[in-house]
Parts: structure tokens; C-alpha cells; sequence
């Protein structure tokens, strides 16, 4: 295909009136596909089916002869907990279990650390006179809207392809004691799908920061969720903290959230057992113990990772071809054009999308008029706001191929459309 750029402005009078004609064909279709977040599909849940019957009237029993229906096991179940740890190269005593979401865990631990600080720390963090926070962009609008909500100022940090930019991260953390953490999302980052090298992990674990107390906020959401037969590796953060001398700076979290049932998985925080101490100590105000009978019918299922490992290859079987309906409509409209470029993720769920600049909230807009919700312009960006206006997330797990096929041609027309109106302004 052409580029768009060596077109005439008598080429792109023409191809604005054709896009036009199949924007307004899509208008009359009556279309109602949503991706605005990513979802498990029914399918997927449905793998997790048999977790509803689980474990049983009679099955209450954890293996050292906990009674699940009672109170207590403030932390977890210990067969649980060497269940996470086995998935995230840890040791038991590096877990502790929480609820259903692992985005209540990150809250909570930021929490605790403005009203009582962390090990390492001064002071509590509510003390300082400024907060200010790491936003790897584009990032997950979740992590950033938490920290907003809290009171620290997003500190925007570019992302590179196999991490965000180092040289940034380094520079701001060192030079600034308000800077108190960074969101990581390491394995098949949301939503360009990066997974962190080596060499970033060990930048991470080894710079010097201005506070003390600085804290990586490492959400391994999608530790199992691959796409491929041959799984891309993620160093190890925790051992490399710990190496570095540096053993307190991360919080590790996963769940089993997009593996299990969406609303009713397992979640976990993770790290230093100095760390997780601290954490007890507080938990235990807040909670006589999580859902035990919850962990246990995830263990009856899940019996170990050799378990998770092949539930999760049934998945990506179901997400593979949605997956691949997403590059082939995009490469079948937009190879070429110089308009566009877009990720082809290893694993995760999303593919990031960059479009012409001062386009992508008119994409989104053009999008929605005939039907395809997508997310929100800006949203994976510090405070909704992306500063170039080109990025836009795809979600494409939750509708069906087909549908997913049919939204990404309207998609990719929608740029085509919002890219000639600009070159033709």
C-alpha cells in the first residue's frame, strides 16, 4: 500500500471521499461491539466452571487440618503459598494471600505506607511534603488513577521495548526523595505487551535512589498468560534486590484473576520476609483472616503449576486466533501507510495501537459513532492525558473473532479517515 504521505492533495480528496463512503456503510450496520477493558470471554470462564462445585460439602480440610470454614490464617494457606511461589520463583515465606484482587493488595500497601511508612523509611509517607510517583507510559490506567487518588503526583516515564526508558527511571528516582516508587507491570506489560529484560530488571534492583524508602510496585498480572509455545523469560526482581542489597525495594503481586473466575480468583503480595513482617503487623487490624474455602477450591483445582500451565494453554488457544484477527485486519488496512504501527504481543491481553499525532481521541470518537467502544483516548497515560494524543489500546479478549475481526476493520478505517483529514487541514 501507499504511504499516505506521498499522496497528492488531489489523492487525498479522493481517499477521504471512499473512506467516507465505508465509514458511513459501517454507520448503518447498527453495530454494538465493546473493548473498552480487558475481559475474559465467557469461554474462558468457562474452563473454570468446575471451581463452582469446589471443594465440596465435605471438603473443608487444608492439608495441615486447618477447618477453612473458621476463622484465622491471617496470611493464607501454607500449600497455597507454595503454590505462588513456585509460579513466581519465590519461597513460601516471601507470601502472603490475600482476596479476590490484587489491585485491593497494591491499595492497601500504598495505604499503609502513607499512614505508617515502610521498612527502610523515615517516616510515613503522608509526612512528606511532596509524593510523587513512576508512570511506565503507555501503562495501566488503574495503577495510575490509585496513586492519583492518594494524593501523589504522576511522574510520566517513557516506554522503551523492553522496559520503560532506564536513563529516566535513573535520573528521576535519583535525583528526587519525593519520587517513592514506580508501577511495573513486567511480563506482557498492558498494554504494549513488553516484557522487561534483564538488563532493565537489574537497573531497577541496583540504583541509587533519593528516598530510602523507594518502593517498585512489580504487578505480574499476566505470569502465566502467554501466547506462544516457547514463553519469553522474566529475571528474577526480588533475588535481584536482594543481591543489590536493595532486598526491601519491591512489592511483588499476582492473581489468579484472568486465569480462574475473573471476580472470585486468588491474589497475592509478595516480597522481603522484612517486608512481608511489616505487613502482617497491620493486617491484622484489618482482618481475621481471608476466604480460606476460596484458596481451597483453587488448590482442589489447581493442584500444582504444571496444572495452571495447561489450563492456561487452553486459553491461549481460544485467544490466539483473536489475536491474530487483530494484526491481519490491521496489516490488511494499514501496512504501509506510514500511519500507523501497532505491537504484536508474545502474551498478555491487549495490543498497543500508534496512530498519526493529534488523531487518536478522533479515532476513538469516529470509532464509537458506529458502534465500537474502545478505550478512552489517554487513558493508559498519567491523569488521562496523552501528551503526543496517538496511542490507543486494543482489548481484544473479550468479543467474539469474529466480532473482533469486524471491529478492527471499522478501527483501522477510522484512522485512515482521521489521518487524511489531518494531512488534508
Amino acid at each position: 500500500m501507499t504511504s499516505y504521505l506521498e499522496y497528492s492533495q488531489e489523492s487525498l480528496h479522493s481517499e477521504l471521499k471512499t473512506l467516507q463512503q465505508r465509514y458511513n456503510n459501517f454507520q448503518s450496520a447498527g453495530l454494538q461491539l465493546d473493548m473498552t477493558r480487558g475481559k475474559p470471554a465467557p469461554q474462558q470462564l468457562d474452563l473454570a466452571n468446575d471451581l463452582l462445585g469446589l471443594p465440596g460439602a465435605d471438603d473443608y480440610r487444608s492439608a495441615d487440618g486447618t477447618d477453612c470454614r473458621n476463622y484465622g490464617g491471617l496470611d493464607g494457606l501454607p500449600e497455597l503459598k507454595d503454590l505462588f511461589a513456585e509460579i513466581l520463583e519465590l519461597q513460601a515465606e516471601n507470601i502472603i494471600i490475600g482476596g479476590n484482587a490484587s489491585l485491593a493488595l497494591m491499595h492497601d500497601a500504598l495505604v499503609r505506607a502513607l499512614l505508617f511508612g515502610v521498612p527502610g523509611g523515615e517516616r510515613p509517607w503522608r509526612d512528606e511534603e511532596k509524593l510523587r510517583f513512576l508512570c511506565p507510559s503507555p501503562g495501566y490506567d488503574r495503577h495510575f488513577a490509585a496513586v492519583e487518588h492518594l494524593g501523589f503526583e504522576l511522574m510520566t516515564v517513557e516506554m522503551a521495548t523492553d522496559g520503560p526508558d532506564m536513563d529516566q527511571v535513573e535520573w528521576l528516582a535519583k535525583a528526587d526523595p519525593a519520587v517513592k516508587g514506580i508501577w511495573c507491570v513486567p511480563r506482557y506489560s498492558n498494554p504494549t505487551g513488553v516484557t522487561y529484560s534483564d538488563e532493565v530488571v537489574r537497573r531497577l534492583a541496583t540504583m541509587p535512589t533519593a528516598a530510602t524508602d523507594f518502593r517498585i510496585f512489580w504487578d505480574n498480572a499476566y505470569a502465566e498468560h502467554h501466547l506462544t509455545d516457547q514463553p519469553v523469560t522474566l529475571a528474577n526482581i526480588l533475588h535481584a534486590c536482594t543481591v543489590a542489597g536493595n532486598s526491601n525495594r519491591v512489592l511483588l503481586f499476582a492473581s489468579t484473576s484472568k486465569i480462574s473466575l475473573a471476580g472470585s480468583g486468588v491474589a497475592v503480595i509478595a516480597g522481603s520476609v522484612e517486608n512481608m513482617n511489616d505487613i502482617r503487623t497491620h493486617i491484622q487490624f484489618q482482618t481475621i483472616g481471608p476466604d480460606k474455602i476460596n484458596q481451597l477450591r483453587h488448590l482442589r483445582k489447581y493442584r500444582d503449576h504444571a496444572t495452571i500451565r495447561e489450563h492456561m494453554q487452553q486459553q491461549a488457544g481460544l485467544l490466539r486466533p483473536k489475536f491474530a484477527a487483530v494484526q491481519q485486519a490491521l496489516s490488511a488496512e494499514l501496512e504501509g501507510t506510514e500511519i500507523a504501527e501497532w505491537t504484536d504481543p508474545e502474551g498478555g491481553y491487549f495490543v498497543s495501537l500508534d496512530i498519526r499525532d493529534g488523531c487518536a481521541k478522533r479515532v476513538v470518537a469516529l470509532a464509537g459513532a458506529v458502534g465500537v467502544k474502545l478505550t478512552a483516548a489517554g487513558a493508559p497515560f498519567p491523569y488521562g492525558k496523552d501528551p503526543r494524543d496517538r496511542n490507543i489500546r486494543i482489548a481484544p479478549t473479550f468479543p467474539a473473532v469474529g466480532d473482533v475481526r469486524q471491529a478492527m476493520e471499522i478501527l483501522a478505517v477510522c484512522v485512515k479517515l482521521a489521518a487524511v483529514e489531518s494531512l488534508l487541514a
